[in-house]
């Protein structure tokens, strides 16, 4: 490869992200968007989460173990599988946002590119290494 080549675009690129991290909390442009935010609980509500990311094991296994992840994330390997294989298939971007971009996005965007292997997506995460989003405590 001489200087003026660029290295060849990804067939499949995954993305994790923070909304709260975002300009005016939008997700980047993807072909698929999974927002994370209101129907999978959050780590982050459990103090002893909150400064831990998806690069931990608790935060891991609290996310795969989340009703309707499991299922999601199945969902999304088949609808990425179906995209690489139309006719005019070209490359695929996913987005997983949640609200800080450190566990279930993280996590999930994880899952996915393990899964997608044969299809050797890049997997990167936007927002992990930011700082904590400081929310209120829910409400009970």
């Amino acid at each position: 490869m001489t200087s003026t080549d660029q290295p060849p675009t990804p067939a499949v690129t995954i993305t994790s992200f923070g909304y709260g991290h975002q300009p005016d909390e939008r997700a980047p442009d993807a072909h698929l968007t999974l927002d994370l935010r209101q129907h999978f609980r959050d780590p982050h509500v459990d103090p002893a989460m909150r400064e831990l990311t998806g690069r931990d094991q608790e935060v891991i296994t609290m996310v795969l173990s989340t009703p309707g992840i499991p299922a999601l994330i199945a969902a999304t390997v088949a609808a990425a599988r179906a995209f690489c294989s139309g006719p005019t298939a070209g490359p695929l971007h996913i987005a997983a946002g949640c609200v800080g971009g450190w566990h279930r996005s993280y996590v999930v965007a994880s899952a996915l590119g393990t899964l997608l292997a044969e299809l050797d997506p890049a997997v990167v995460h936007l927002h992990v290494d930011r700082p904590v989003i400081r929310r209120p405590a829910p409400q009970s």
